[in-house]
């Protein structure tokens, strides 16, 4: 992806701008790449010390200004994938990404030996010391492999093990604050041991590929479980005499919920549930997206299993589950809105600033406002892109 120019100060003009607390109507926003430095209208910026210096205008008028979109759970893109552990690859990846309106992701793993693992570890972090083309890799998800063998769905159940602290300890030790985000099935035997423990590490606990029961599930919470992957896939599910995974999920507000919106993995209405029943604060977008995200049918790979994509659906060859997707997040954000109901401004928070929340970074970014990075989307009222910024640099669009 390459960078289309950049002028000391860059001002968009007259765009709605969507914030969690409301959508400011016909707004200046004023950003280096130092960050927003200005919000508020023509006349209040041209008296600011900002209107006196040189900026390049960008007329946002009858377009939407939104915060830069975090995706927490992300394998591949455009014919790559993160467990490639190749710097080449995650440019790839990442720069398709940008173009669908994320600016920040976590380099998501799937279930794999300790040894791949291990590797896709050490070339994240190496590939964090480098400038990055697209979106900003904020760290990396391990889903798996400390799963339920009942509910691998799309990971390879041969490498599945009990969750593993001392494999843990290792990878933080080797590569400092780089895992953010681990999945495992809490009732697991050494579970909820490892849960505490990433607790107390600051490494988000998720509930996924789950057999667990609600009660199971509410000691997870306990140890510090605070997190459910793609919610209503690959979990036990609701019966009302035992609620289950998903019922823990639905009714405990100490977890936030993941959910795929592609109209394949969750139906509209159960989108609309789980919004009513977690809130606007507790619900988060993601792509769950594979390699084939961005290309056409075909056959593919994921953990080393055979993927078939066909009219947008990628499907284990045997078996015929559900094997990630191949949405962007902008494709995640106009499914919500336009079919499953979300407002604008609970779509913004589910797609930016409540991921940014779960890994401790919206002091920084996931939000509009002064002081944070300039991570933006001005985008069309039918939701198509049409400029991005990252840290305040424009990069190319889709």
């Amino acid at each position: 992806m390459k960078n289309t120019g950049y002028c000391r100060r860059t001002l968009v003009s007259g765009a709605e701008v969507v914030t969690p607390d409301g959508i400011l109507p016909e707004t200046v926003v004023s950003f280096t790449q130092q960050g927003i430095d200005f919000i508020g209208t023509k006349e209040q910026f041209e008296r600011s010390p900002a209107g006196r210096e040189p900026y390049h205008k960008v007329a946002g008028e009858g377009f939407f200004l939104l915060p830069g979109f975090i995706d927490i759970h992300v394998h591949g893109g455009n014919g790559s994938d993160f467990m490639e552990a190749d710097p080449a690859a995650y440019d790839k990846i990442t720069a398709f990404h940008a173009r669908g309106g994320t600016t920040s992701m976590l380099a998501t793993t799937v279930t794999a030996s300790r040894s791949s693992i291990g590797n896709v570890l050490e070339a994240a972090a190496a590939y964090r010391l480098n400038p990055m083309p697209g979106a900003k890799l904020a760290g990396v998800h391990l889903e798996g492999p400390f799963i339920s063998p009942k509910w691998s769905g799309a990971q390879n159940p041969s490498h599945i093990v009990h969750p593993r602290r001392d494999w843990l300890e290792a990878w933080t030790a080797s590569c400092p604050g780089l895992i953010r985000l681990v999945t495992l099935a809490p009732e697991q035997e050494g579970a909820l041991d490892v849960i505490a423990w990433l607790s107390s590490q600051g490494i988000v606990a998720a509930a996924g590929h789950t057999d667990a029961t609600y009660e199971q599930m509410e000691a997870a919470v306990d140890s510090g479980l605070r997190h459910a992957v793609h919610t209503f896939n690959a979990m036990k599910g609701l019966h009302h005499r035992e609620p289950g995974a998903l019922g823990a999920v639905l009714s405990n507000n100490r977890i936030v919920a993941e959910v795929i919106a592609d109209g394949h993995h969750v139906h509209p209405t159960c989108i609309q549930l789980l919004a009513k029943a977690k809130g606007p604060e507790h619900l988060v977008l993601i792509t769950d997206a594979i390699s084939a995200s961005g290309l056409g049918n075909g056959d593919y790979k994921l953990g080393g299993l055979d993927v078939i994509m066909a009219e947008g659906v990628a499907r284990l060859r045997e078996g015929g589950a559900l094997a990630g997707s191949t949405l962007t997040m902008i494709d995640a954000f106009r499914y919500a809105v336009s079919t499953a109901g979300l407002s604008v401004v609970d779509a913004s928070k589910a797609a930016s600033s409540n991921p940014a929340r779960v890994l401790g970074i919206d002091g920084e970014t996931g939000s509009i406002a002064c002081g944070k990075l300039a991570d933006l989307l001005l985008v069309t009222p039918d939701w198509t892109i049409s400029r991005i910024w990252v840290d305040g640099r424009e990069v190319a669009g889709g």
